[in-house]
């Protein structure tokens, strides 16, 4: 073992975490697909997609919500047939409002395709909600019952859903979830909608529904779905497990509404250095990037771990030290000198690259990899044009450099 070489203090202070692994909710095909920026792409890149979540080890896909129409039903469909003909070990949901209008198609794309479905049954809960909608306790509760009755009439198992849950309050989540478990939902969500909750906060809702939960006798799961509208989809997913959730939902990169959803490349990557989950991410990369290219929304550069500059460097410092490791043909220790998720893990690899804050090891990095002889005249005349320069040089930018040195 190599983690001798550095201290992690993080693990000094790890929180207790319950005995089980979290599950995983990939919600990019419905949730993803709100965002306002997104294609929604057809049902062929849909299956591309579905085929690299099952390759990430994830064990549950929302495909859609066909209650919505006659193209949301179609596409639900032919994602619960590849499933099932595939043999790919996803358990589908898909996504309903507490109506029977959409509950029943629900059913139905479950008979048509013989594989299990979940119905992620969801309504408004918060008293901001209740306000804007006209509702009360009463009317909440009828439709909860009616509607998770309906589902299970229909033989769908039911994830009741309330969308605000972090802004509820406790009485209120309290009637709704245990008339839900009492009428047969067997998983329940906390929903993080606006983005609200910090990790206190999600401490908190997730003990008060662990005690209800453990009240009602019954065995039911707990998920947590969260949003980035305050930036902290990530630390609260992984909250929410350590604090006894089953299983969290995300996206890939992050998008969906607003602000979006807890990226769960990103969530992906922290659960498996934290220990938490043993995945093989070596595609995660091919994940992120077919998601985007099919919702017609671009990865940031600097996104964690997938990004185009996730392991690119083209300071002097960093790169120095990345090329002695690289060097001394230590790729483990290349991959962590400067990074704290290793490249190889996660499909990628250390890129030097030269610009204005390079040193002279970039540019040897860079002739190296081009198998060009670097003579101190090569290698100064390019580090006068990259000081020069407003930006990183490109390769056709030095190999023009190369062939204007030589004498």
């Amino acid at each position: 073992m190599r983690d001798d070489l550095f201290h992690d203090w993080n693990a000094d202070g790890a929180p207790a975490r319950p005995p089980w692994s979290p599950e995983l909710d990939d919600e990019t095909l419905r949730d993803g697909l709100q965002s306002a920026s997104a294609h929604n792409p057809p049902v062929e890149r849909k299956i591309e997609i579905l085929h690299l979540v099952a390759g990430l080890g994830i064990g549950a896909a929302d495909i859609g919500m066909p209650g919505a129409g006659a193209l949301a039903y179609e596409h639900a469909l032919r994602l619960a047939r590849e499933i099932g003909g595939s043999r790919l070990p996803i358990v589908p949901n898909c996504a309903a409002r507490a109506v029977k209008a959409d509950i029943g198609p629900v059913a139905d794309v479950q008979q048509a395709a013989g594989v299990r479905v979940e119905a992620a049954i969801f309504m408004g809960s918060s008293r901001i909600r209740q306000v804007v909608e006209d509702w009360d306790l009463g009317y909440l509760l009828r439709t909860t019952e009616e509607a998770v009755t309906f589902a299970r009439g229909l033989g769908l198992e039911v994830m009741f859903v309330t969308e605000d849950t972090t802004r509820t309050p406790p009485d209120v989540i309290h009637a709704l979830y245990r008339c839900a478990i009492e009428h047969g939902a067997r998983r329940v969500v906390i929903a993080d909608t606006a983005g609200q909750a910090t990790p206190a906060g999600v401490r908190a809702i997730v003990g008060f529904l662990r005690r209800l939960i453990e009240e009602s006798g019954e065995d039911v799961k707990l998920d947590w779905h969260g949003h980035q509208d305050r930036g902290l989809a990530v630390i609260n997913a992984i909250t929410a497990f350590e604090a006894g959730v089953h299983r969290l939902h995300g996206t890939a990169f992050g998008i969906g509404e607003r602000c979006g959803n807890c990226p769960l490349d990103t969530l992906l990557v922290n659960l498996k250095l934290l220990g938490y989950v043993g995945n093989d991410l070596r595609r995660l990369g091919e994940y992120v990037r077919t998601v985007s290219a099919a919702v017609g929304i671009p990865v940031p550069a600097n996104w964690p771990a997938v990004g185009a500059d996730a392991f690119r460097t083209a300071t002097g410092v960093h790169a120095a030290t990345v090329r002695k490791a690289l060097l001394s043909g230590d790729t483990w220790l290349a991959n962590r000198v400067y990074s704290s998720v290793p490249a190889d893990e996660v499909g990628g690899r250390q890129v030097i690259r030269v610009g204005p804050m390079s040193g002279r090891s970039n540019i040897l990095f860079w002739l190296e990899a081009h198998s060009i002889q670097p003579t101190d005249a090569l290698v100064e005349a390019i580090f006068r044009a990259a000081k020069r320069s407003d930006r990183i040089l490109t390769d056709e930018d030095l190999l023009a450099l190369t062939r204007d040195a030589r004498p």
